[in-house]
């Protein structure tokens, strides 16, 4: 299935939701809506579904114009932030509904099926409020996959789940996602979950798309500093840095050079805190700094730096003891770093890009 947007904006109460913007969904593919809280994901989603009117512009579906076509009459299906399912009905009829209403046959078989691949096998006898949100969740994906609709939409479907079930659930859609033919479109503020589900990926912030296109693409390529700290987790470093007798001063006196970087003005360095290391290579740059704090978060390791009024994240892979106020040196490759102008646009991606550095 393929949907477009051509032109489309959104305003309520003279408030502006959705700036005016065309673009055109891969098919049968992942699209990922990435930003913050209100960057206008959910916005987008509900136009795109027809569950709001556009304010401006017209969506198409296969070559169709559907704008003010309502979400009963599209073939769609959406599972939301919470745990939408018939209370009254039993996991299994919940699943079997879909399937009922389009009149399938082999309806046990289907059901047994899907409630196998998510795990929730067991309790098709008892009802959602019997369950947890967990497997909740997982009821209503089943019943939204059972449908079978060509356009799926997923608002922040595991936003309300801890750590462990998001974590098993991600894995649980990207093979889910894998599998199917249909065009999926899932909102997320987690630049994780916009990388481990691939496909494609539309990096919003307030109410505007900056970047649309390959996630793994946008991710290494992010054409703004905004794209940048949009796709990154832990936040990127963003180190000022001053032209000054021909090599770049920062705002904590370090000094290095930045190749294929010719600007009179000063500019903005963007590191990822897995460019930030505390072993030294060739060409580093070295900072001293201190520990200001230390998390571990999965298999990795987030040190929080003070190095001498600069504010660094450097992520370490495994998981690592560091004492708080504790001296460390940093050091950090300059071809590492994206280098943005004053207002954000992108000058020069890093040169260690094309080595996989990123």
């Amino acid at each position: 299935m393929t949907l477009k947007l051509d032109n489309i904006s959104q305003s309520v109460a003279g408030q502006v939701h959705l700036y005016p913007l065309d673009m055109a969904l891969a098919p049968n593919a992942v699209t990922v809506l990435l930003g913050a809280t209100q960057a206008g994901k959910t916005s987008l989603m509900r136009l795109m579904a027809g569950l709001d009117l556009p304010s401006t512009g017209q969506v198409w579906v296969d070559g169709h114009n559907v704008t003010g076509v309502g979400v009963r009459d599209r073939n769609v299906a959406m599972v939301y932030q919470q745990f939408i399912n018939y209370p009254s009905m039993s996991v299994y009829d919940n699943i079997a509904s879909p399937l009922r209403l389009r009149g399938d046959s082999h309806i046990d078989e289907q059901v047994q099926a899907m409630a196998k691949r998510l795990r929730i096998d067991p309790f098709l006898k008892r009802l959602p409020a019997e369950l947890s949100g967990g497997q909740q969740q997982r009821v209503a994906l089943a019943r939204a996959l059972a449908k079978r609709a060509p356009l799926m939409f997923l608002d922040e479907p595991l936003v309300n789940l801890d750590y462990k079930l998001r974590e098993e659930l991600r894995e649980d859609l990207t093979q889910l996602f894998e599998a199917g033919s249909g065009t999926v479109v899932y909102a997320t503020t987690e630049p994780s979950e916009a990388l481990l589900l691939g496909g494609y990926t539309a990096v919003m912030k307030e109410g505007r798309v900056l970047q649309y296109g390959p996630t793994l693409e946008v991710f290494r390529q992010p054409q703004s500093l905004d794209v940048a700290r949009a796709f990154s987790d832990p936040p990127i470093n963003v180190l000022q840095a001053t032209p000054q007798a021909g090599t770049w001063r920062l705002d904590n006196g370090s000094m290095l050079q930045l190749e294929n970087t010719a600007h009179a003005a000063p500019v903005q360095l963007g590191l990822r805190a897995t460019a930030l290391r505390t072993e030294q290579r060739p060409a580093d740059l070295s900072m001293p700094g201190r520990v200001q704090l230390a998390e571990i978060s999965g298999t990795d390791t987030f040190v929080h730096l003070d190095c001498g009024g600069l504010e660094l994240v450097l992520q370490k892979t495994g998981v690592h003891g560091f004492d708080i106020g504790q001296a460390m040196n940093v050091f950090i490759d300059p071809h590492d770093a994206y280098v943005f102008d004053a207002a954000g646009a992108l000058l020069r991606l890093p040169l260690n890009l094309s080595q996989g550095g990123h």
